[in-house]
């Protein structure tokens, strides 16, 4: 990328502002700073876009909510989107999601989205795979479709990862009805796990259970829009959106319920008044950290590179509200330390994800959303 390409938006934003007023209670009162310098260059720019994959020649996918699927090479983007997707539907916060490669993408071209799709009973989150031939991806298939889908326009989830024995894991929201969060014929508000080509593992928690759906790995989920593998552990970890506060980062066990709406450190919008039972009952999952007030988090990703040696191991969240880049500095599955990056720097951050070259990545959620990379100075 040459200089004229190589916009930088912000430089050396390593002062960061007192964090301490957003203090999750059981990582106690947060410590300055110590972050290095770093530079942020803009990449490129994108309409709302949702999710970074990295191919292996170096080139980027990208999703836009709109339903493309656009090519970044060279630090430039590519005119022609994607060709040959699923029929992917715009309602509210839904749309295109996520994309991310097979874990053996380079044998088998396979692509995987998420995204938002019509049914005969509403709108709900569906996952297809398609094999990336040049310009277009081939033999598409959806693997998987919400049910019961719902008429609102809010909490798609959205999140795919592979797990290191080759399990996809999709992350769905409550759809705007928390109720269903709990119910076990019910998709909404759960991570789903499945093999790659779409089938039930037999080891599911709830798989021959009468009632339940099989797909079902949680229950008790709010929305959640990040997820990523612990690079040590190979645990899974997401974080979901709270309501007016308790917005929760967790690590995802089999059949575990998480307790939305039943428990929650979050309150009803405007009015503050207690939703469900209070904070914790015998049977659900405490989450591992949450802010009061809520950040809107968006985009996880663990960083494991060499270019930020001090950030090695951190946890890195992309935050709506604010405006900024979250970062958690962890003792196994223990927060010690939350510093705020760039609020109000470049934009609300849609996602974050470690590059294969060491570099940080952010998109902002935006008409003129950008494709930004964190450099060390």
């Amino acid at each position: 990328m040459d200089a004229m390409q190589k916009h930088v938006i912000a430089a050396a934003l390593f002062a960061l502002v007192p964090t301490i007023a957003h203090a999750q209670i059981n990582a106690g009162q947060q410590a300055p700073t110590t972050t290095l310098p770093f530079t942020v260059t803009q990449v490129t720019t994108l309409n709302l876009p949702w999710r970074i994959a990295f191919l292996p020649d170096g080139r980027m996918l990208i999703t836009e909510k709109a339903g493309r699927l656009r090519v970044v090479q060279g630090g430039k983007l590519l005119p022609e989107p994607i060709g040959g997707l699923p029929q992917v539907s715009v309602h509210g916060q839904g749309g295109l999601h996520d994309v991310v490669l097979h874990p053996q993408f380079e044998k088998n071209q396979l692509v995987y989205l998420a995204y938002a799709a019509r049914g005969a009973d509403g709108f709900g989150t569906e996952l297809a795979r398609g094999r990336l031939a040049g310009r277009r991806l081939e033999d598409v298939q959806v693997l998987f479709r919400q049910s019961p889908k719902g008429s609102r326009g809010q909490h798609f989830g959205g999140r795919i990862v592979f797990d290191r024995a080759g399990y996809l894991y999709l992350t769905l929201g409550d759809r705007g009805e928390m109720a269903r969060a709990q119910r076990p014929d019910d998709h909404a508000g759960s991570v789903i796990r499945l093999h790659d080509d779409g089938r039930v593992p037999k080891d599911n928690p709830f798989a021959g259970k009468a009632g339940w759906k099989p797909e079902k790995f949680t229950l008790g989920n709010r929305n959640m829009q990040g997820a990523a593998l612990h690079p040590r552990s190979g645990a899974l970890w997401t974080h979901e959106h709270g309501p007016q506060g308790g917005d929760e980062v967790n690590v995802v066990r089999a059949g575990a319920n998480y307790g939305w709406p039943v428990i929650t450190y979050g309150v009803n919008y405007g009015l503050g008044t207690r939703i469900g039972q209070g904070t914790s009952k015998p049977g659900m999952e405490q989450p591992l950290y949450y802010w009061v007030p809520s950040i809107a988090p968006s985009g996880m990703a663990f960083y494991d590179g060499e270019r930020f040696p001090r950030w090695k191991g951190n946890l890195f969240v992309g935050a709506l509200r604010d405006r900024m880049l979250v970062r958690l500095q962890l003792d196994g599955e223990k927060v010690v330390k939350e510093e705020r990056l760039l609020q109000n720097a470049i934009g609300r951050i849609r996602d974050v994800r470690a590059g294969p070259d060491g570099y940080l990545y952010l998109l902002t959620d935006d008409s003129a959303g950008v494709l930004a990379r964190l450099e060390p100075r």
